[in-house]
């Protein structure tokens, strides 16, 4: 199939560069989904961590459970290689997918190939002016690079208004984020972004332009946006490969958190049993959400 041809792939706004790769992997993924291969019995004999994170079926249990309205039209910002596209074609009635990369936008249009409810636009969001607006918008690991991306002296409150125009009145933007006092930074594991030990805790000394947020500072910048009603969730052990979903409402019981040594790409330390001090934390009503390694959060205006 030529993908120029199919109608499904727009490429009038990438730039003709792809500006972030995991590197030759990538071809290797492309060439898996073109042969349309079971991406499960790939991860149980590949253990590299781009084949983990972007192949994985439990990368869906992040939204799989949510109830989107019927005859819903999302807008998915940061698409990558597709981990999250299919479920909310499955959930929903059309998903428009941005991804800067085009290698990234080529493997998530042969892994959806069977979704004729997607296009996938390539390029930069900022670029892009829709001609609709949409009940759903989600973030997935994309609100922390906003500064990357976005020429302005607040990034992430621009960047989050610019979103917000292409809400329909009373859509929903969907973000999940790491959490910069999870506790498994604390308890020695290395910033998810940078690779640097105690770089969120410590306010980001690194300056590498990546930034995720407390739950405090996160619910400010969502409220300097507009975004006035934000309801919060917890997965766990990250909302990478989430295994559970918390709430306010149901928040985990002692003795429930026992998959919290994840470190899936680099080294770490290991400075006490997250488990036990989970567990602790859990005595005191409230703090759970602090430490929290990641959040997920629907967000109206």
């Amino acid at each position: 199939m030529d993908n120029s041809e199919d109608g499904r792939l727009n490429y009038s706004f990438y730039s003709g560069e792809d500006l972030y790769s995991d590197g030759e992997i990538e071809d290797v993924m492309l060439d898996l989904v073109k042969s349309n291969v079971d991406l499960e019995t790939v991860i149980a004999t590949d253990n590299r961590w781009p084949i983990l994170y972007h192949f994985s079926n439990k990368r869906q249990n992040l939204l799989e459970w949510y109830p989107f309205k019927e005859g819903a039209e999302v807008l998915e910002i940061g698409a990558g290689c597709g981990a999250i596209t299919g479920i909310l074609c499955d959930k929903c009635k059309h998903v428009t997918s941005v991804e800067l990369s085009k290698k990234r936008s080529l493997i998530n249009f042969y892994r959806n190939s069977d979704k004729p409810n997607l296009e996938i636009i390539v390029g930069n969001l900022n670029d892009i002016k829709f001609d609709k607006k949409f009940d759903y918008i989600t973030l997935i690991g994309v609100l922390e690079y906003a500064a990357l991306y976005t020429a302005s002296d607040s990034p992430y409150i621009d960047f989050l208004i610019n979103i917000k125009k292409n809400l329909k009145p009373n859509g929903t933007l969907i973000i999940a984020i790491e959490n910069k006092f999870g506790l498994k930074y604390w308890a020695g594991a290395k910033e998810d972004h940078t690779g640097v030990i105690f770089d969120g805790l410590e306010g980001y000394p690194s300056k590498r332009k990546v930034y995720t947020f407390s739950k405090p500072e996160l619910i400010t910048t969502l409220n300097d946006a507009g975004f006035l009603e934000n309801t919060f969730y917890y997965p766990y052990p990250d909302y990478k490969l989430p295994n559970s979903i918390y709430s306010d409402r149901r928040l985990p019981k002692i003795g429930e958190l026992q998959n919290d040594i994840v470190n899936y790409d680099q080294s770490r330390m290991l400075f006490f049993s997250e488990q036990a001090v989970y567990d602790s934390i859990l005595h005191s009503e409230g703090e759970y959400a602090f430490f929290s390694n990641s959040f997920l959060v629907f967000s109206k205006s």
